[in-house]
């Protein structure tokens, strides 16, 4: 799509992924924000995922749980052999990543960051993350979102 470029859709395209993005409107303040986003994209909830901004034992780490859940912090640090995690301060978050809070991608970050994807989403044959910017997704198969991100997956989404 014209104008749509973002640091993820370039590596997506630079490596010759598949993948399709999908535009929506939806305020970035409003409550329950990831079900409106699956919602405008006619997409089942527990396949839109949300990338959350870390520390876990004071190193920034990327969490990808579905919309439908929370992040459980105890299991992403068991996941990455830490022991304490917290959210990441927002700005901090911006900073590292490159982008704003509500379309932080879990690709194409600045630095990259140790990720975290959770388990659930290998059970679709593809998903949605931020494509890098708010009102934008990107629709791609999990094994490629983990590839490109090195990601390890773990259960780290509360239910």
């Amino acid at each position: 799509m014209a104008g749509q470029g973002t640091p993820a859709t370039a590596l997506l395209a630079k490596r010759s992924i598949p993948h399709s993005t999908h535009p929506y409107d939806v305020s970035p303040e409003a409550p329950n924000y990831g079900a409106l986003v699956a919602a405008a994209l006619g997409a089942p909830p527990e396949r839109v995922f949300k990338s959350l901004v870390t520390e876990v034992d004071g190193v920034l780490t990327v969490a990808v749980v579905p919309v439908t859940g929370e992040l459980d912090l105890k299991a992403l640090a068991a996941a990455v052999r830490g022991k304490r995690a917290t959210m990441a301060d927002r700005a901090v978050a911006e900073r590292a990543t490159g982008y704003v809070r509500g379309g932080i991608s879990p690709l194409g970050q600045r630095r990259r960051l140790p990720t975290v994807v959770d388990v659930s989403a290998l059970d679709h044959p593809t998903v949605y993350v931020s494509a890098g910017r708010r009102g934008l997704q990107l629709q791609l198969s999990p094994t490629d979102l983990i590839a490109l991100t090195a990601a390890v997956t773990a259960p780290v989404a509360a239910r």
